[in-house]
């Protein structure tokens, strides 16, 4: 048996190494001669990942982060277009119009890092070829750079409106795809260079532990017509459950408050504030190595290089690995839809193909930052082998393990049971994560329950913080309201110098009042 055992492993080992050797093929990386760091960001890149030589792309471009229609033509698509063509990437015919069509592709992604300008500014005067077709869409011809790249291949001059996305939705890699060319072009891009090393490396190292940790999703409560975003959030909190990765979703208007005890976060999703906020500016404040992040804003990323402005950069420099944004406005239903892409991810699709499934327009305002082969559930698709877990990812492991085998099981069959498990291991991650599942089903009797044993069964003082809150807040919704008043001001008596008192302190002056 021990035999076969090992047969197993080496062909699963086998297998992931392969396609690791085929995505690194199906890759070019990007790069800016004349910006600093770029060549050698790229190089770096291409070692870390293993693609070939020969797939290092140079450009002579603009340093800035915008740049003109007719720079981006002159000095980015022309020249990448006649590299495919020497280099033999693109397979073409002519028709008997006499123009050029691409039938196939041996890229089907591109690593463009940083140096290589990030978007496009509005054209005002006439574009040859060009049709404005009207209405808040047609009208706009300003587009990410990485967006207009991903139709590399058209020989449209059509630059107002969006182009639908025929990858939207799609559940099938990027390889097996049946639709027009597409080049999913992927940023690795941040404020500083050593930043962009980091999310390759920690990129790297999550695909082979593990992206163990909490999601905190945070919607914003509001109602039509943001109605969509706020099912996108809520659907993500739901899928990530389901496969045991525990969630942490707040519901109230604004966004996490400065001082939330946000531990262990390996993805976060919220809305809508124009400048990262709350924990994020806190600078002790560091994701899960690995982390995916985002926000929805028009304009999150509107700039790389400023590390206070918007999202994606702040984010990228308190350590996640991955985001998406958006350079100008894109309008919300032409943002990245947040749960399609949590769930590719899950399904162990790689960043860029989870990015692209999510977006329905193409030469539009998104931007996905991060390594474009990052898989950061790639090792749960290898769970039935024998493999030797970090230490430090037990719990997680254990209630991801727990929801795969019993996910069809009903409801309360599934909470007893998981509650049973939680506590015969002690595992007060499964337990908080109960709890949130109860609160939002509004059994705040079980909830407070959970909640209770979860902060007996925590050590780290911010766990324990953080469960406070959600178990005050079952509290207060179960009219319980003097017995959260005693617990938040028994608690303060001991974290008063935690960066969440004033979190607690405001809940007391809100119980104080009201139970007066």
């Amino acid at each position: 048996m021990s035999r076969c055992r090992s047969c197993l492993l080496s062909i699963l080992l086998c297998a992931t190494a392969a396609h690791a050797e085929q995505l690194a093929e199906e890759t070019i990386v990007i790069y800016n001669k004349a910006a600093p760091d770029s060549a050698d960001l790229a190089k770096f890149y291409m070692q870390q990942r293993a693609i070939p030589r020969d797939h290092l792309v140079a450009l002579t471009c603009p340093t800035t982060e915008e740049i003109d229609r007719a720079e981006y033509d002159s000095t980015i698509a022309e020249p990448l277009r006649k590299i495919f063509h020497e280099r033999g990437w693109w397979r073409t015919h002519r028709r008997a119009d006499g123009v050029e069509s691409i039938d196939s592709t041996a890229i089907l992604f591109a690593a463009v890092m940083k140096g290589v300008p990030l978007k496009i500014r509005p054209v005002t005067a006439p574009y040859d070829g060009d049709k404005v077709e009207g209405g808040p869409v047609g009208d706009q011809n300003a587009a990410s750079v990485d967006s207009e790249l991903s139709i590399l291949s058209t020989s449209s001059h059509q630059i107002s409106g969006a182009i639908p996305n025929p990858y939207f939705k799609s559940f099938r890699a990027i390889r097996e795809f049946q639709g027009p060319v597409m080049l999913l072009a992927c940023r690795l891009d941040a404020p500083t260079a050593a930043v962009v090393r980091r999310m390759i490396t920690d990129g790297i190292a999550a695909e082979k532990n593990g992206l163990w940790g909490r999601g905190y999703v945070d919607t914003s409560h509001n109602t039509a017509p943001a109605a969509q975003g706020e099912t996108w959030l809520t659907n993500v909190a739901t899928d990530l459950r389901k496969v045991g990765v525990p969630v942490v979703l707040d519901e109230l208007p604004g966004v996490f408050p400065a001082g939330y005890p946000m531990t262990n976060c390996a993805l976060y999703y919220g809305w809508y504030t124009g400048q990262a906020a709350g924990p994020f500016n806190d600078p002790n404040f560091h994701f899960v190595p690995g982390a995916v992040a985002a926000h929805i804003h028009s304009f999150s990323a509107a700039t790389l290089r400023d590390p206070n402005a918007n999202w994606v950069a702040p984010l990228l420099m308190r350590g996640a690995a991955a985001s998406v944004g958006n350079v100008y406005e894109p309008y919300l239903q032409l943002s990245s839809q947040f749960d399609i892409l949590n769930d590719r991810l899950l399904h162990g699709f790689t960043f860029a193909e989870s990015v692209y499934m999510s977006l329905q327009a193409l030469s539009w305002m998104n931007v996905a930052v991060g390594d474009p082969l990052y898989r950061p559930y790639a090792s749960w698709l290898a769970d039935d082998q024998p493999r030797e877990t970090p230490r430090a990812a037990g719990d997680w492991k254990f209630y991801h393990d727990f929801a795969v085998k019993n996910v069809n099981r009903p409801p309360a069959e599934y909470r007893a049971l998981a509650r049973q498990a939680a506590t015969r291991a002690r595992n007060a991650i499964m337990l908080e994560d109960l709890g949130g599942m109860e609160a939002r089903d509004k059994n705040f009797v079980a909830a407070t329950s959970l909640f209770q044993q979860a902060r007996a069964t925590y050590t780290n003082r911010d766990d324990i913080i953080r469960v406070v809150i959600e178990e005050c807040d079952a509290l207060v919704k179960s009219d319980r309201r003097k017995r959260a008043l005693d617990l938040v001001r028994s608690t303060l008596r001991i974290v008063s110098a935690s960066p969440a008192a004033p979190i607690l302190h405001e809940i007391e002056h809100q119980l104080a009042g009201s139970t007066q």
